[in-house]
């Protein structure tokens, strides 16, 4: 068919013809087009092809995404996830379906931000930002505390609350920032550099740092999941603490950061643990001092009156603690002389236990077992490459005894007609016709003079 599909007036045209014409004007109109929509009717066959329907409130469209596509993927769509496919849109000429062949495919909305999400955690993690034996330990009791937010954001009022009430001694200072929008990220980032060019210039620096926000949804705080947010975060010289969100949200801040609270006000009670519990602390030893010293007082009146009821001679008395003093000196000694002993078995014990887990000697017999794996290894290898190559000696001798052409080189040979097919029986070919005859070497033109009938 000339003409385009539109064109055809007249003419009577096959059902084979109109699907593929229809086929050929959508495939060339809608070649990479984008379409939202929700899977369903999900089928893998073991080919490694996706068949599914994508469908919204008001319509469906079948598709279909190949094995090549699909390797791409980076996760396992399942009926229900709302994607983003691109591809061209066809038909199936066989059967005139309407059809999408997807070229690629994306989780929407929050799908996709879960799944660049966990792309850029497991970058850092791989990279090591998240490593727990380089996280900074945060002073016991903090002097000046900087909050990295909005001032406008109730999360800055709740830890301004908290930190006013638990530690009424720091100095406490707000780093602006927004904490919402695609420029949220930089300026954090432009916070933290202000805090780091305080420090310089200034007595009264910064020793802890609180980046927080109030909950919301992912989108609400995706700016805590920029890698330009996470690489300075994690090269910053204050110890940060991360209060972003609720307890069940989780961002990459709160991974890279050296402490992560489950919300704002949380980050303000751990950063000032030691400060609450100090009053506390200072209650209880004074209750305690006084309860003590009560007692003691009390007893040493019991004994001064005890004392002065059998006073004795201060002669006899004095000999008494002389005597005393002198078991308590050979205690001490027998004491002191037991645990020199001890010490010396623990030493000798230990010296041995070290001995005999040597490393060099756990090298020498691993070593040893790897030599002997490895001599086996190769007898194995030798015996295998042996048996394989006896047997493929075994099929190239079946295969020659089987090949056809051996058999034309004791003089056979095939007959063609001009169709190329082998002539088998003389009903086969007609008189005058000529075949093709095809020897062990070479082949040479006939021409049917006879025919006989067996």
């Amino acid at each position: 068919m000339d003409q385009s599909i539109v064109e055809q007036n007249n003419e009577i045209i096959s059902v084979s013809e109109l699907n593929n014409a229809a086929k050929r004007l959508l495939e060339h109109n809608f070649n990479n087009v984008s379409v939202l929509g929700e899977i369903s009717n999900l089928s893998q066959p073991s080919s490694g092809h996706i068949y599914f329907s994508l469908k919204d409130e008001s319509g469906s469209i079948r598709c279909a995404m190949f094995r090549n596509a699909n390797s791409r993927l980076k996760f396992s769509p399942k009926n229900g996830d709302k994607c983003i496919l691109t591809g061209q849109v066809s038909i199936y000429a066989a059967r005139g379906d309407y059809q999408l062949i997807a070229k690629s495919m994306r989780l929407a909305g929050a799908g996709d931000l879960m799944q660049q999400f966990e792309m850029l955690k497991n970058k850092l993690d791989t990279e090591g930002l998240f490593d727990l034996t380089k996280k900074m330990p945060f002073p016991r009791f903090p002097k000046h505390i900087c909050i990295v937010t909005s001032s406008s954001t109730a999360a800055f009022q709740d830890i301004l609350s908290s930190l006013k009430r638990r530690c009424p001694f720091a100095n406490i200072s707000i780093s602006e920032a927004v904490v919402q929008g695609d420029l949220a990220s930089k300026t954090i980032i432009s916070a933290l550099k202000r805090i780091q060019k305080f420090n310089v210039s200034n007595n009264d620096k910064v020793d802890a740092v609180i980046i927080t926000r109030g909950g919301g949804s992912i989108e609400d705080l995706w700016c805590f999941n920029n890698e330009d947010l996470a690489r300075a975060i994690y090269n910053f010289e204050i110890p940060i603490i991360s209060g972003v969100g609720h307890e069940i949200d989780f961002t990459i801040t709160d991974f890279v950061a050296d402490m992560r609270a489950p919300t704002p006000t949380a980050a303000a009670e751990i950063i000032t643990e030691d400060y609450f519990r100090l009053s506390d602390i200072l209650n209880n030893l004074q209750d305690e001092f006084i309860s003590r010293h009560g007692k003691l007082i009390e007893k040493k009146k019991r004994t001064l009156e005890l004392l002065k009821a059998n006073l004795k001679n201060p002669v006899s008395i004095l000999r008494e603690k002389i005597q005393k003093i002198d078991n308590l000196e050979l205690q001490m000694k027998r004491s002191l002389k037991s645990s020199v002993y001890k010490s010396a078995q623990d030493l000798k014990f230990l010296t041995k236990v070290l001995q005999e887990r040597n490393p060099s000697d756990l090298i020498k017999k691993l070593l040893e077992k790897t030599n002997s794996h490895y001599q086996t290894l190769l007898v194995n290898m030798k015996n295998v490459s042996v048996s394989k190559k006896y047997r493929v000696d075994q099929v190239q001798k079946n295969l020659q005894i089987l090949n056809p052409l051996a058999i034309l080189d004791r003089g056979y040979s095939i007959i063609h007609n001009k169709d190329g097919e082998a002539v088998k029986t003389s009903s086969n070919v007609k008189l005058g016709e000529e075949v093709l005859a095809r020897f062990g070497k070479g082949s040479a033109k006939l021409k049917i003079q006879e025919i006989e009938d067996v």
